[in-house]
């Protein structure tokens, strides 16, 4: 699981459930990334281009250190900014024009595990 600033400042306001799994992680299965002059620039792009407003520049910031790193899913509760076809689609575009690979992007929902009955 990767880790930044950025994950840092939303887990602060998450529901205690959601912190208490994240704490449940074991520390080598995590991996801290900074965020980076070109992690602010693709984020900053995604912002040029329209793809969501100024004011959701750190969702920005989270999708680039994301793409950056090579994460294989981001994962995100926030519908209206992230997890949401359009938007999703806008920031691939931007990825992929701008040489990134296709970040899968996906709400918890789909990796809940469900036993057959």
């Amino acid at each position: 699981m990767l880790f930044s600033t950025v994950t840092q400042d939303e887990l602060e306001n998450a529901p205690e459930k959601v912190k208490n799994l994240v704490k449940g992680i074991k520390e080598e299965y995590t991996e801290f990334i900074e965020a980076t002059e070109e992690a602010v620039e693709l984020a900053s792009a995604y912002v040029d281009e329209k793809v969501v407003g100024q004011t959701s520049f750190a969702d920005c910031l989270h999708i680039a250190i994301a793409t950056i790193n090579k994460a294989d899913y981001l994962i995100s509760w926030n519908f209206k900014h992230i997890v949401n076809v359009e938007r999703i689609e806008g920031y691939n575009s931007i990825n992929l024009k701008k040489g990134y690979k296709h970040l899968e992007i996906r709400s918890p929902r789909e990796f809940e595990k469900y036993e057959d009955n």
